[in-house]
């Protein structure tokens, strides 16, 4: 149904559909688009194994995920983050995305747990973690972008559980 594929540079097209008020409203806004060259060229350069992913669906850029360290306290985790258009909403390509990347990050085993910080408004992003497995820890103060303080859900999700299915 989906594969993932590294970023390359013609790749600008769907950061800048995914750069929309409506794309961007649990995430501070839209980016500037100097902001999106610099971020398409971290996605490029970085060859990570959780490095920024175009999810594709039936040949056609549908969206990007991905996971990358985060430090969660004393303790460093996998923070999993993912953006679907609009058109391919409601298809089950973000569950599959998600699968697929709970899998490579499982496989990783550098980490034994993946979280995701949606915010409490973004109802499409905590069903999807609930749909998932993720477990609902509670919520908590998150800041993204920088300087941009939201109300999120911590979801968590062990990966260690998952490599023993």
């Amino acid at each position: 149904m989906i594969e993932l594929r590294p970023f390359a540079t013609q790749d600008l097209a769907l950061l800048r559909q995914c750069n929309t008020p409506a794309m961007t409203a649990h995430l501070g806004g839209p980016e500037t688009p100097e902001a999106l060259v610099v971020r398409l060229r971290r996605y490029v350069e970085d060859a990570s194994p959780g490095a920024m992913r175009v999810i594709v669906s039936n040949g056609e850029a549908a969206g990007s995920i991905g996971y990358w360290e985060h430090a969660d306290g004393e303790t460093t985790v996998w923070e999993i983050g993912w953006a679907v258009l609009p058109t391919f909403q409601g298809r089950g390509i973000a569950s599959a995305a998600i699968r697929a990347v709970v899998d490579l990050a499982a496989a990783h085993q550098v980490h034994q747990e993946l979280h995701a910080y949606p915010s409490v408004a973004n109802e499409a992003s905590n069903a999807l973690c609930r749909k998932a497995s993720f477990v609902l820890l509670g919520s908590l103060e998150f800041e993204y972008p920088k300087g941009h303080w939201m109300r999120c859900n911590d979801w968590s999700l062990r990966l260690d559980a998952v490599a023993d299915k």
